[in-house]
């Protein structure tokens, strides 16, 4: 049931929307297409998917950011390296270090780096 869909989110992706979106198409759904919308109030057609926006069907849950609600939800909480890469990108998207891997500031930098050399979601 999560595949073939329309994945939607808000414009002006950072670190969770980028994660969640490459999370999605490399590991949930490869035939993902994705939309970006203004985000509060939006009711999604047949066929979508919200994730990291208001009422979303994926999204922060608990402490959670989106990354790890769908490593969780998925069942891809088995792969130890998609668990590293949440715990990378919680600290990340919520700014609580409560993983402090030291991997993450050198993400930061790519994620920083990447947001800066375009304006296109």
């Amino acid at each position: 049931e999560l595949k073939n869909r329309t994945w939607v989110t808000r414009r002006h992706v950072h670190v969770d929307r980028i994660a969640s979106a490459w999370l999605i198409r490399r590991f949930i759904d490869p035939s993902a297409s994705f939309k970006f919308v203004d985000g509060k109030g939006y009711e999604p057609a047949s066929g979508e998917l919200r994730f990291d926006m208001s009422d979303a069907e994926f999204t922060h849950e608990g402490d959670r950011c989106t990354f790890e609600t769908l490593v969780y939800r998925t069942g891809l909480d088995g792969d130890r390296a998609l668990v590293a890469l949440a715990e990378i990108i919680h600290d990340l998207d919520i700014a609580d270090d409560k993983f402090g891997r030291p991997e993450t500031a050198g993400v930061a930098a790519l994620i920083t780096g990447v947001c800066a050399g375009t304006s296109d979601d």
